[in-house]
């Protein structure tokens, strides 16, 4: 298992089918959960499992995160720690918390998995009278005593394969902070994993995956804004450089703003020497260049990254023809593809002048569609954490065998 560009042929792949979590989105909380409307769950299901056979059809291995979450939670360790995790949850209290635990033991591990993905409310947790204490009874039947994790659909944020390591992120807003507990508890844990070196984790700064592209082999690109903090873009390029991982690390500040919450909301690879990448914004970013010896800059960022990469310039494809069309196509992901190989990515469907600028310049285009699923600001790349790509484009496999 190893990941060194973002244009490999992809060969293993990490997602999670959106499911019971979505349906706890209501116009109350969908701001705080990070989503921009309600989506209509059945619909986001069916389009994500296009998307996850379109991957197949190209011959892509798909895991899926509550497959392997149920599986990991086989094992008392992991077990513990994932539980761990939601009873530290200081609104609980003492009272409720002992309530929950108690829940949560009872639970298999398949219905466990879904719990920690779902959520649990008061209601389900099924306690009558002041049995469950003071903060148990000034709850509404609604409220969560488990928090759903509607963004685990995003799971490129959660994980980052450079190379042959893997480094689980810390997520920045406080509805995603608890995706790393069990993806953490995935990669330390499932035998699927075992002996694969860590090269980040949780209580480590701010560092998100839609932040971090890998240019070229040794060659990382880590925006900064809203989600990962200059401290831990750092963080990440000391690591990267004391394992060998990389010779240069590009550092990108980018707006702290909704539609640009990332650099892969921007800017995405599609070829060995080409990015599809947001007009506005493609003279204006600027890189910062770190190695294990200096940091140095700004430059403009195109020239920074061909020069780290070690070709004469950068390709760029434009977000739409125009510049409403590339603002309202960039608000809609369209610069946020999923390459499955050099030339062939995987893109949402309603973008459609994005699209025929890809095709335009060579690049083959599997549209998928994305009217739900992208009502929480993210598209194909942001769904998709590759774990395995074939070096230098080729074919390769990997067999899984499921531990049940």
């Amino acid at each position: 298992m190893s990941v060194d560009t973002e244009v490999g042929r992809l060969v293993t792949v990490l997602l999670h089918r959106p499911g019971a979590e979505l349906a706890r989105l209501t116009p109350r909380n969908n701001d705080s959960l990070l989503f921009d409307g309600i989506p209509w769950v059945g619909r986001a299901q069916e389009e994500h499992d296009t998307f996850a056979a379109a991957l197949r059809s190209r011959g892509v291995e798909v895991l899926y995160v509550a497959t392997l979450l149920a599986e990991t939670l086989t094992i008392a360790a992991a077990r513990a720690e994932v539980s761990a995790a939601v009873l530290a949850d200081f609104r609980l209290g003492d009272t409720l918390r002992e309530r929950v635990a108690a829940h949560l033991d009872a639970l298999a591990p398949a219905e466990l998995a879904t719990t920690l993905v779902a959520g649990l409310s008061r209601a389900e947790l099924g306690l009558e009278g002041g049995r469950a204490g003071l903060v148990h009874a000034l709850m509404a039947p609604g409220d969560f005593v488990i928090d759903p994790l509607p963004n685990l659909l995003f799971t490129r944020d959660s994980s980052v394969w450079i190379g042959p390591q893997v480094a689980v992120t810390s997520l920045a807003m406080h509805a995603r902070a608890r995706e790393t507990t069990l993806t953490h508890a995935i990669y330390r844990h499932h035998p699927r994993f075992a002996g694969t070196a860590l090269l980040y984790d949780p209580s480590l700064e701010h560092l998100e995956g839609g932040d971090v592209l890998l240019l070229a082999p040794g060659v990382l690109a880590v925006g900064v804004g809203e989600r990962t903090r200059p401290s831990g873009a750092e963080r990440l390029a000391r690591r990267c450089f004391a394992a060998g991982l990389a010779h240069t690390v590009l550092v990108v500040p980018i707006a702290q703003e909704r539609a640009t919450m990332h650099l892969d909301t921007v800017c995405t690879m599609v070829d060995v020497d080409a990015v599809v990448m947001y007009p506005n914004v493609a003279s204006t970013l600027r890189a910062w260049t770190l190695t294990a010896e200096s940091c140095t800059g700004p430059a403009p960022f195109l020239t920074a990254a061909a020069a780290a990469m070690g070709i004469d310039t950068l390709r760029v494809i434009d977000t739409g023809l125009d510049p409403v069309t590339a603002e309202r196509e960039q608000w809609d992901d369209g610069n946020n593809t999923l390459a499955i190989a050099p030339r062939l990515c995987v893109a949402y469907e309603r973008n459609v002048e994005t699209n025929a600028q890809l095709e335009r310049h060579g690049i083959e285009v599997i549209r998928i569609p994305g009217s739900e699923l992208g009502s929480g600001r993210g598209g194909p790349r942001c769904m998709s954490a590759p774990i395995n790509r074939a070096a230098n484009g080729l074919s390769g496999t990997l067999e899984y065998r499921s531990m049940s």
